[in-house]
């Protein structure tokens, strides 16, 4: 019994305090854009099922927390669900009245800007977190001269040497010793041309990274690209507001294009689908970054919610991108497409999704079991 009480207060509150704070934010981006454009809202839910508590306000919008945190919705006049599904009778049955403030009879502009709100909001808040971070705890750095290059690693074989400063990797510029582990750890062996300074002279030569498999101080693995360089010229800079903000951008901007690479590698098969991490991992993660400080928890709401906003933008429907697929289709057609067409690709799009939760939870609990044996 304390075993599990333990467990629920040092991994699943810190995992549902953060989940609570992206969800909330996802769909206050859609609640906020959505009245901007005079659509009647009648739900604002974080999580499904039945409602543990709630308020309606003056506008008649029921605010409520429900028992099944994994997610949550705004239920907009028109809905037949949360899913933003089109409600076809209700929707036939509307006076004039009913569809200046029902959310399918807006122009298709505005309910593409409402659907896209959700994952800009979760964009928006990644940036705010970050930009706090930098600002107060400091942007962490090595500077990206090499230290020590590993016998027989890839560097040495490639011709890098002991001072060599790090200019470029395939023609994108190096600032700090993090972007050259961000590229070679998610490459995963693919060959890449480096541009160094030695001696006052630029000089590129091509490197084939190694691929590893290596294992955090929290005990998670994952395939990862090694070039065998080190740094140890390490900095710690508290930015101004200005600055703050542009690299908290640039933050965002890099860890989305990491998250779009490793989705290519799973589908393609160059990274094993073992190491996707369903809710069990993403809770122990939360308590492990818990542990490890409030920076550390900041840090990983930041990476959790640019992953949120990427992952609701995917082409699937139930998910925002999915609605945005047929808001494409519509432009081309220039009508919508038939209710049974959107009912069928919500129901393929909620099995999509189902079969997919279910497959990391697996791999979640094989991951531990593995741990533990």
């Amino acid at each position: 019994m304390l075993e599990t009480l333990t467990f629920v207060w040092d991994y699943m509150v810190p995992f549902l305090v953060i989940l609570t704070a992206l969800v909330f934010v996802h769909e206050l981006g859609h609640y906020y854009i959505a009245r901007i454009n005079g659509v009647r809202i009648e739900v604002f839910s974080v999580g499904f099922g039945p409602e543990l508590l709630g308020f309606t306000d003056r506008s008649g919008t029921r605010w409520k927390f429900s028992a099944v945190p994994l997610g949550g919705y705004v239920k907009m006049f028109g809905d037949r669900d949360g899913s933003s599904a089109p409600d076809s009778d209700a929707i036939t049955e509307m006076t004039e009245e009913d569809r200046a403030v029902s959310f399918h009879h807006k122009r298709l502009g505005q309910r593409a800007a409402i659907v896209s709100a959700g994952p800009i909001a979760n964009f928006i808040f990644a940036i705010v977190i970050l930009t706090v971070f930098y600002m107060t705890y400091g942007q962490p750095s090595t500077v990206p001269e090499i230290a020590d290059v590993a016998v027989g690693s890839a560097a040495e074989k490639a011709g890098l040497e002991v001072g060599d400063r790090i200019i470029s990797i395939d023609g994108r510029t190096i600032d700090r010793f993090e972007d050259v582990q961000l590229i070679i750890h998610t490459g995963l062996g693919a060959p890449i041309e480096i541009t160094v300074q030695r001696d006052g002279a630029h000089l590129t030569m091509t490197a084939v990274p190694e691929v590893v498999r290596y294992e955090d101080r929290f005990g998670n693995t994952s395939d990862i690209g090694r070039l065998g360089v080190r740094s140890e010229k390490r900095v710690l800079e508290k930015l101004g507001l200005f600055q703050s903000m542009w690299q908290a951008t640039r933050s965002t901007y890099d860890y989305s294009m990491v998250t779009l690479k490793a989705i290519g590698q799973f589908i393609s098969g160059a990274r094993s689908t073992r190491e996707m991490t369903g809710p069990i991992g993403i809770a122990k993660l939360s308590g492990d970054m818990a542990e490890a400080g409030l920076m550390a928890m900041l840090w990983l709401t930041a990476i959790l919610s640019i992953n949120l906003g990427l992952i609701n933008l995917f082409p699937v429907p139930v998910l925002d991108g999915g609605h945005l697929l047929f808001y494409f289709f519509e432009a081309i057609r220039g009508r919508p497409l038939g209710v049974r067409a959107q009912e069928y690709g919500f129901r393929f799009g909620l099995g999509l999704v189902l079969l997919l939760m279910i497959f990391v939870t697996w791999n979640d609990l094989v991951n531990i079991v593995g741990r533990l044996v």
